[in-house]
């Protein structure tokens, strides 16, 4: 898998590359991640890669040509053919919210090249052109789409054979849909502002069933109360069992 990443600061992605369990997906080339510096595709004596907006209004835009002459590199590093159906993402505000779903496509698939915007956008004609997915980390705007990708980057390295202890991630929040619920570790009594702060003793039983049962419905009451949205879409999918609808009705949901 090969992510090719087109960015204006490539000095941002080595560290977190580097560091954390997901190095691993990095280290193995499991994960290829390739940095291009879109200056390098300027064709002025300055290195410039953006201009004034046509019709007025604040800020840069990132032009057209650099990006392109940066693509069609990328496509002959890649030894792919013009017709080729890698995917190109571009990092905006405007795109369609990346969620757990789209992760996992992306963990499952060739790769992809991440264009990682700046200023106040880039020219539509060259998203119009070659751009395959527009995504959003959510309703917030950043400077640029480095972190945007390296979110993908981490999310993605993390799905990967031998990452992880196998069950891990999938029993992450919205692997299933649903938000996870809270967890415990030592020591079994916590003193905080003090008092003593048990951990709940079903987690301690030993009984598998109700320990599962447990965390079910921790899960489904957290989303529930921060995500209510997800349960519809799970009822909807046919993805809540009839012990998670009682409790459910229990809760007056």
């Amino acid at each position: 898998m090969r992510f090719d990443v087109v960015t204006l600061f490539p000095d941002l992605f080595g560290p977190h590359l580097s560091q954390g369990i997901t190095r691993r997906a990095f280290e193995s080339a499991q994960i290829d991640v390739r940095l291009w510096q879109l200056r390098d595709f300027a064709d002025n004596t300055y290195r410039r890669v953006d201009d004034r907006p046509y019709g007025g209004g604040p800020g840069m835009v990132m032009l057209a040509e650099p990006l392109l002459r940066a693509l069609e590199r990328i496509r002959a590093d890649r030894a792919e053919a013009p017709e080729s159906a890698t995917a190109v993402v571009f990092f905006t505000p405007t795109g369609q919210r990346l969620d757990q779903a789209l992760v996992t496509e992306f963990a499952a698939g060739p790769g992809a090249v991440l264009l990682c915007g700046r200023y106040e956008g880039v020219d539509q004609r060259l998203i119009d052109a070659r751009v395959t997915h527009e995504l959003s980390l959510g309703d917030f705007v950043l400077s640029g789409g480095e972190l945007p990708a390296l979110a993908l980057l981490d999310a993605v390295a993390r799905l990967q054979d031998g990452v992880l202890t196998a069950p891990s991630h999938q029993q992450d929040s919205f692997s299933d849909g649903l938000l996870e619920g809270p967890s415990y570790s030592r020591p079994e009594l916590l003193r905080v502002d003090g008092a003593e702060q048990p951990v709940p003793a079903v987690l301690l039983s030993g009984h598998h069933a109700q320990i599962t049962r447990f965390k079910r419905e921790k899960s489904l009451a957290l989303t529930a109360r921060r995500r209510p949205d997800l349960i519809v879409a799970a009822r909807a999918a046919g993805r809540l069992s009839t012990a998670d609808e009682k409790f459910l009705r229990q809760l007056g949901l």
